[in-house]
This record gives structure tokens, sequence and C-alpha cells, in this order.
């Protein structure tokens, strides 16, 4: 004799699934609420600092060309006084000596304004790229807290 086995399927309780199902909706609402806030304070923040760049950038920008202007201007009334004391000269000699004089300094004087130049574009430089180089690190950080 076969003892025939009886078949038991579970039952379908439907107050569990949706409590299962309402339990996941609000846990994925929930982390989409996460998700937008840590987008939203990232996309203020990133704004925040493309417009402290954009100042600075502008502020830079004004101090070299403040910077430029005087330069170019110097450099004309030296070739002013250069030309004036040519004017003046009364040999030869004076104005080889003055000629030799005014193109020694002038040298001088632009190797000078180079380096004055340069340390402006290097500063303009560090200080136009702090604020996303700040977003940036702190960016990272949070990331590998995360």
């Amino acid at each position: 004799m076969t003892k025939t086995a009886k078949t038991e399927f579970p039952t379908f309780d439907a107050e569990k699934a949706t409590d299962q199902l309402r339990a996941f909706a609000e846990k994925g609402v929930e982390q989409s609420k996460e998700a937008y806030a840590k987008l939203k304070t990232g996309a203020e923040t990133a704004q925040k600092a493309l417009e402290s760049t954009f100042e600075t950038a502008k502020n830079a920008g004004s101090e070299f060309t403040l910077k430029s202007i005087a330069t170019g201007r110097a450099n004309a009334e030296a070739g002013f006084a250069h030309l004036e004391a040519l004017v003046g000269a009364k040999s030869l000699s004076e104005v080889i000596e003055l000629q030799t004089a005014f193109v020694r300094k002038s040298f001088e004087t632009a190797v000078e304004q180079a380096k004055d130049l340069q340390a402006a574009s290097t500063k303009a430089a560090e200080e136009v790229s702090k604020p996303l180089k700040d977003v940036f690190e702190k960016s990272v950080k949070e990331l590998k807290v995360a």
C-alpha cells in the first residue's frame, strides 16, 4: 500500500504582502529624499564655489590689468625721459653713454617687471582655483566616508 502525500500550498496573506510592499515603497521614498538632499546640497555648494571663482577671477583680472597698465606707463615714461636726455646730449660719446645706460636699465627693469607679472599671474591662478579645489577636496573626503 502506498500512501499518497497531501500537497499543501502556502496561503497568501494579502495584508502581510501589502505591509511589505508599503515598507519597501517607504524605504525607496526615504532613500530618494536623502539622495535629493545630498544632490541639492552638492549643487548649492558648487554654485557658491563657481560664484566665488568668478568673482575672484574678475578681481584678479582687474588687478593684473592695472599692474600691466602701470608697467606700460612706467616704460613709456622711461622712454620719454631717455629721449629728453638724448636731445640734451652735447656729444656723440654722451649719446652712446646715455643709450648704453638706458638699454641696461631697460633690460633690468624688464626682468623685474616680468617677475612681478609672473608672481601676480601665479597668485591670481591660485586664488581663482582655490574655491573649486576646496569643493573638490571636500567631495572626495565625503565619498571616502560614504
